[in-house]
């Protein structure tokens, strides 16, 4: 199937060719205007491949050697060499073409590769993690944007459910990589540090040896535990608290820079009650805009995601959000959505104390409420 601007491509070469056509005969006299036929198939190489620009090509110098033999002064040699151009253009944007189509090939093979590698790293959440019911989704962009590095995972662990959600700066393979050695720094440190900073401190080393200067990794660290909601936030959009139709953005109590940068993240602590529900997401949610206006997801948040299950409300975010943008995405989006049911609060073995009271390791003796 042509796509949209090789189809507008070839569109263009034909209109091209016709109006040449026109004034050539209008005109009348011996061929003046045969060296412009040269023009439609470089029109059709900037669009489409060889396949859009051969047919081109050949119509083109058709015409130029239909209008050389049947010239009322009978055939010229002006006219001749022309002609001889027409159809060494036709030629060279066939070639063009060409180099075109494998250039195309080659970025929607690598894209594919890079889209394979990203759902290997990141792998199925939900429908629960410990006692809480989690759903996550990835809203791949559209077919000509690059694959981003979005990233996330929830582990069940001793010192409660922790979850991590990230996105890589930069696109591409280098993207997923960096995702890569991010997700498996945190599957391990999760299960081992007592204390969400600490994992934060191991998280910041490990981009910080994998990336260059100017690259880095935006994350939020939230641990539920005991009915006791912990966040840790670095350079990441704030997630958001739903609750009996309210939207609170769980804001960091300072801003802290992203991994790779030695962030000293404040945690923010929260009191969660039964029927709560919380959203984390990437940056691509907060900037998909349509004519210039961004999608209202703090507005509309309730409304998508308050209703059925957790899955039904990620699904019913991604349906408004496709609608609101006309399906073009620029960013890919990660998405998780838990929900805070009260259930194992009684008797929980784990205390509902924050992580960040047990020790801070990535800045010893700091105790921000």
């Amino acid at each position: 199937m042509m796509r949209p601007d090789a189809r507008a491509g070839l569109v263009a070469a034909l209109v091209l060719l016709a109006m040449v056509c026109a004034v050539e005969v209008a005109d009348g006299r011996a061929p003046s205007y045969v060296g412009l036929l040269a023009v439609p198939p470089f029109i059709a190489a900037a669009f489409g491949s060889w396949r859009t620009v051969l047919p081109v090509g050949v119509l083109s110098v058709l015409l130029a050697a239909l209008f050389w033999v049947t010239s009322p002064s009978g055939p010229q040699t002006a006219v001749a060499v022309n002609v001889g151009a027409v159809v060494i253009a036709a030629a060279i944007a066939a070639a063009v073409g060409a180099i075109r189509q494998r250039q195309v090939e080659r970025f929607a093979a690598l894209s594919r590769l890079a889209s394979v590698a990203q759902k290997a790293i990141l792998g199925p959440l939900g429908p629960r993690v410990g006692d809480l019911p989690l759903a996550a989704r990835y809203v791949s962009a559209s077919a000509e944007a690059d694959i981003g590095g979005d990233l996330y995972e929830a582990v069940d662990t001793t010192y409660g459910v922790r979850l991590l959600i990230g996105d890589v700066r930069g696109k591409g393979l280098d993207a997923v990589r960096l995702a890569s050695v991010v997700l498996g720094s945190y599957r391990h440190v999760a299960y081992e540090r007592a204390d969400l900073r600490a994992i934060l401190a191991d998280l910041d080393r490990a981009v910080a040896r994998s990336v260059g200067l100017e690259d880095f990794v935006t994350a939020a660290l939230v641990e539920e535990r005991g009915g006791t909601l912990t966040v840790l936030n670095c350079g990441h959009p704030a997630p958001l608290l739903m609750r009996q139709g309210r939207v609170i953005p769980l804001a960091p109590p300072a801003p802290a820079p992203p991994l790779g940068f030695m962030p000293m993240a404040r945690p923010l602590v929260r009191r969660l009650e039964p029927g709560d529900r919380i959203l984390l997401y990437t940056d691509g949610l907060a900037e998909a805009r349509r004519d210039g206006e961004f999608f209202p997801i703090e507005d509309r948040a309730w409304g998508l995601l308050g209703h059925g299950t957790v899955q039904d409300g990620l699904a019913s975010l991604e349906a408004a959000l496709l609608e609101w943008v006309n399906g073009m995405l620029d960013d890919d989006i990660a998405l998780v959505l838990l929900e805070y049911t009260g259930a194992g609060l009684a008797g929980e073995a784990r205390t509902a104390t924050p992580s960040w009271e047990v020790g801070d390791v990535a800045n010893p003796g700091a105790r921000d409420a």
